[in-house]
């Protein structure tokens, strides 16, 4: 099965901890607001995802059903 992560942009306080976390998930705009790189999680980076998810102070990241 598939992960997929919602982000909540306007939650996002530009922290940065899921890049550095999971830099094959995540990014920044130009305002430090998070990015969601893809739709899907690439395979083998779910760890990293969910560790992200769970560092962000904001909350803006969340596991999709």
């Amino acid at each position: 099965m598939t992960m997929h992560i919602d982000a909540d942009r306007d939650a996002c306080i530009s922290a940065g901890n899921c890049v550095m976390v999971a830099e094959a998930v995540f990014d920044q705009d130009e305002d430090g607001i998070v990015v969601l790189l893809n739709d899907e999680v690439p395979a083998g980076e779910e760890d990293h995802a969910r560790e992200a998810v769970k560092l962000c102070p904001a909350g803006a990241l969340r596991e999709a059903p």
